[in-house]
């Protein structure tokens, strides 16, 4: 049996391009697709319908929920968790310690990394190790994400600053807080937040 056979028996449902390598205890959902020269390390969990694309690394210890998006060369490390429909851009950065260096192992110092249903992650942006991205938030192309970001925030820049509201529909909402592409109303609270009803 070829290798490429015994992938498909390993991961029915699921397209591994040939040159996709695989480690050993892996699980990948139905309906994944993992492009080329991309690499999932042991103890990884990827959902079912997610899309990693090409050059992308993931893990060791890391989970991806169902329907997340991962574009072209990127990285995710041990630590950093996606809960179910994220979209990380092309060539975005997540980090594991705060002071890296080269002559010093700082394995026993990853920080935990969060991002939440339904976030956006742009192009080029860089996710500082032991943050939360909230819900539905939005991180703008090439920001650097230096602390917790809230459910639903537009933030931009280095480092990464609010500068409004997203909706879930990926759209940012006006002082009426109503997504022009859905209609959905928004309320906000104590500074947060959310959908009404």
């Amino acid at each position: 049996m070829s290798e490429k056979s015994v992938e498909r028996v390993r991961f029915p449902g699921v397209t591994l391009h040939e040159t996709v390598c695989v480690d050993e205890n892996v699980v990948i959902g139905e309906g994944s697709k993992i492009w080329h020269f991309s690499h999932v390390l042991p103890g990884s969990v990827i959902g079912r319908n997610v899309s990693l694309g090409q050059s992308v690394m993931v893990g060791p210890n890391v989970h991806i929920g169902d329907g997340c998006k991962i574009q072209n060369n990127v990285s995710i490390y041990d630590g950093v968790t996606l809960e179910q429909d994220v979209f990380c851009g092309p060539s975005c950065v997540f980090t594991n310690v705060l002071n890296p260096r080269a002559h010093i192992s700082r394995r026993h110092e990853f920080r935990k990394t969060l991002v939440k249903q339904g976030a956006t992650i742009g192009a080029n942006a860089t996710i500082v190790c032991g943050v939360t991205i909230g819900e539905y938030a939005f991180v703008g192309a090439g920001a650097v994400v230096t602390q917790d970001v809230l459910a639903y925030s537009l933030v931009t820049g280095v480092p990464a600053r609010w500068v409004g509201w997203m909706s879930r529909a990926g759209e940012r909402l006006g002082p009426d807080l109503v997504c022009p592409r859905t209609q959905e109303r928004y309320r906000q609270m104590e500074g947060k937040l959310a959908p009404v009803g």
